[in-house]
């Protein structure tokens, strides 16, 4: 993987998941996402949750929204309860959403942090390349990028996502 040079440094990755991105563009979805977060719930109890922060839509918006972020592979039902009249579905988050902005101040900080972890993070891409190359490539592929598109950064994303998966992992064991 090379990097252009475009003689400005590169300080940064924004991913935008376009599957994700267009399940949370709108507001409640990223609302209702941070609710699952925290615990599994009925579309009652998330309508319930929003009502609590002042958002008022009926219960059948809501089950609307929880199922396009179920669509979209970002909710799951987690459970379901037998009872009188019917089947009641438990719905939890398996993806966080984060917007935020770091202050500038935080800058030196976040550097000196980044230097420490540098060389960890580029044994960790070298075992992707080395040990994985040909499986990226074949992900890659399936990306189904076309010829103007090659000089994508495809094999980035695939890393970076391997990155993202294992630091949630790193973070829930830890």
């Amino acid at each position: 993987m090379s990097t252009p040079d475009t003689g400005n440094d590169l300080e940064d990755i924004a991913v935008r998941d376009t599957r994700v991105s267009d399940a949370i563009d709108e507001p409640m979805r990223a609302m209702i996402l941070d609710i699952l977060a925290d615990e599994t719930l009925t579309a009652s109890d998330v309508h319930a949750r929003l009502a609590d922060r002042g958002i008022d839509r009926t219960e059948n918006t809501v089950r609307h929204h929880i199922n396009e972020l179920r669509d979209a592979g970002l909710v799951d039902v987690v459970r379901f309860e037998e009872g009188r009249g019917g089947t009641t579905k438990y719905y939890g988050a398996n993806t966080t959403v984060l917007s935020y902005s770091l202050p500038e101040s935080a800058d030196p900080a976040v550097e000196e942090m980044v230097d420490s972890v540098q060389p960890q993070v580029e044994a960790a891409l070298a075992t992707l390349t080395d040990e994985y190359d040909d499986v990226i490539d074949d992900i890659t592929a399936e990306m189904e990028p076309c010829e103007h598109c090659r000089t994508q950064k495809y094999e980035t994303y695939v890393m970076l996502t391997v990155l993202r998966r294992a630091f949630v992992r790193a973070q829930q064991d830890g």
